[in-house]
Parts: structure tokens; sequence; C-alpha cells
């Protein structure tokens, strides 16, 4: 399983891509695999500004429902459009082309409360 070390995680499966006061956002190849064949992705928080650890939208796998969480707060700058017709790309290209959403952060300090790719690889074994 893909643990790219430059990026960050949380707990919940999220990964992070911190550039500037920007970050990318999408669910890890582990995320993906317990889900299964995603079919839909559900983001509807364009220019709201959300709190660490809440909703900010859901993924629809054939099995089941997850909701996705912010792992660092800020504002909901950009969702992938290409998920809309592919969601599959999560499945496919988790840390690539199946990105989520970006977003302008509110507060950088919350990054230190993420795991690097050695601390999310002991939590998934």
């Amino acid at each position: 399983m893909s643990i790219p070390a430059e990026l960050k995680y949380s707990k919940e499966h999220e990964w992070v891509k911190i550039e500037g006061d920007t970050a990318t956002i999408g669910i890890t190849a582990f995320a993906q695999g317990e889900l299964g064949d995603i079919i839909y992705v559900d983001i509807d928080c364009i220019g709201d500004t959300i709190a660490k650890d809440d909703i900010f939208g859901t993924v629809e796998a054939v099995k089941t429902v997850s909701d996705l969480y912010l792992p660092i707060s800020g504002e909901v700058l950009e969702f992938n459009e290409a998920l809309k017709d592919k969601p599959e790309l999560v499945n496919s290209d988790p840390y690539g082309e199946g990105w989520m959403i970006k977003i302008k952060l509110t507060n950088a300090d919350e990054v230190t409360s993420l795991l690097d790719a050695a601390g999310y690889q002991a939590l998934v074994g």
C-alpha cells in the first residue's frame, strides 16, 4: 500500500498536501481500499469555512456511504470536478487525480496535529 512521505495524514484516513497557505485533501489508499468501488463523491461546500474534524462531504461506494472529515480548518476553494464524471479516480489514483478539495488554511498550526507517513503506517498496520 502506498503512503507518500511528502503528505500528512489524519486518523480518519484523509491525506493533506500543503503548498503555502493552500492544502489539497483526499482520502488515502487504505480508505479507498476499505470502501471498495467508489460510485459517487458528494461535496457541496465551495466557499464555506469549515472547522477541523467537521464533515465536508460524503463518498459513496457500492456497499456504504462514508462521511469525509476535514483534517485541518479552512475555506473550501475548489472541488475536483473530474470526480463528478469519474468518481473511480479516487480508487485508481487516490493521491493524484483522485484528490477531492483544495482549501485555504485558516489555522496553519493544526498541521502539527497530523500524522507523518510513518505515523500513518503505524496506524493502519
